[in-house]
C-alpha cells in the first residue's frame, strides 16, 4: 500500500515537472528572435504614440519639456539598470548549465570506470545501461522535446536495479564506492534539471516591458520634431538587450546554447569499449 502511494506521488511529481518544462518552452522569451522583433515593433509603436500625443496637444513650452526631462532620465536609468542586472542573471544561469553538463560527464565516466569492480557479467550489464544513459543525456541537450523526465527516471531505475544485486559480490568497502558513484550520477542530472528550470522571473520581464514602453512614450512626447533616427535609438537598443538576455537565459530556444562537449568526448572514448 505504501509503495503504491509513493509510486503514485512520484508519478504525479514527474507529470507536473514535464508540464512545467512544456509550459516554459512556449513562452515568448524562449524564442529570442521573435522577442526581438516583437519588442522592437511595440517599443517603436510606443514612441510613435508619444509623438502623436505631442502633436495633438500642440507645441510644448520649454518649461513643460524641462519638467519631463528628469522623469525621462530617471526612467531610462532604471530601465538599463534592470537590464544590466538581468544580463548578469542570464550569464550566471548559462554558466551554471555549462558546469552542470561537465559534472554529468564526470559522474557518468566515473561510474563507468567503477563498474569494473563488479563481476564481468554484472559489469557488462551496467556499462551497457550507462552507455544508453549517456546517449539519452546527449539527446536531452540536442533534442530535449524527445526526452521526458519520466524517460530519465525510468533509465535511472534500471541502473539501480542492475547495480543493487551486483554489489553483493564485491567487498564491503567497494560497495560504498559504487553506490556513491550512482548517487552522483542521479544528483548531477537533477542539478541539471534544476538549472534548466531556473530562469529569469516573469515579473522581471514584465517590469522591463512596462518601463521600456513608458520610456519610449516619453521619448516621442518630449521630441521637438519627428526624427525617426532619434526615435529608433531607445527601441533598438532595448530590443537588442532583450534579445541577448533571452538568448542566454533560454536553454533550448536561443542561438547561444550549452553544447555537451564533455558528454560527446566521453561518448567517443567509450564507443570502442
Amino acid at each position: 500500500m505504501y509503495n503504491a502511494q509513493s509510486s503514485a506521488r512520484r508519478q504525479h511529481a514527474t507529470n507536473l515537472l514535464y508540464f512545467s518544462f512544456s509550459f516554459r518552452e512556449v513562452l515568448p522569451v524562449n524564442f529570442p528572435l521573435l522577442l526581438f522583433v516583437t519588442s522592437l515593433l511595440i517599443l517603436f509603436l510606443a514612441v510613435r504614440t508619444g509623438d502623436w500625443l505631442r502633436s495633438k496637444s500642440g507645441l510644448q513650452s520649454e518649461d513643460s519639456r524641462a519638467e519631463t526631462g528628469p522623469l525621462l532620465s530617471a526612467t531610462l536609468t532604471l530601465l538599463y539598470l534592470i537590464i544590466g542586472f538581468s544580463f548578469v542573471m542570464s550569464v550566471t544561469r548559462y554558466d551554471v548549465r555549462k558546469n552542470s553538463e561537465a559534472a554529468e560527464a564526470i559522474a557518468i565516466g566515473t561510474e563507468y570506470s567503477r563498474a569494473d569492480l563488479l563481476t564481468p557479467a554484472a559489469a557488462a550489464k551496467v556499462k551497457g545501461l550507462l552507455k544508453k544513459y549517456l546517449d539519452q543525456r546527449l539527446l536531452f541537450y540536442g533534442q530535449r522535446a524527445s526526452v521526458t523526465p519520466a524517460d530519465t527516471e525510468l533509465l535511472q531505475t534500471e541502473l539501480w536495479s542492475a547495480l543493487r544485486p551486483a554489489i553483493a559480490d564485491v567487498p564491503p568497502p567497494l560497495m560504498g564506492v559504487l553506490v556513491t558513484g550512482m548517487n552522483d550520477l542521479v544528483n548531477t542530472q537533477r542539478s541539471t534539471q534544476a538549472a534548466w528550470l531556473n530562469r529569469i522571473p516573469t515579473a522581471a520581464w514584465a517590469l522591463m516591458a512596462v518601463i521600456s514602453i513608458g520610456c519610449c512614450s516619453l521619448v516621442g512626447y518630449r521630441s521637438r520634431r519627428r526624427d525617426w533616427l532619434a526615435f529608433a535609438i531607445v527601441p533598438l537598443s532595448a530590443s537588442l538587450c532583450f534579445f541577448l538576455i533571452a538568448d542566454l537565459d533560454s536553454p533550448q530556444g536561443g542561438v547561444i546554447r550549452v553544447v555537451p562537449n564533455n558528454l560527446m568526448i566521453l561518448a567517443q572514448s567509450l564507443s570502442g569499449q
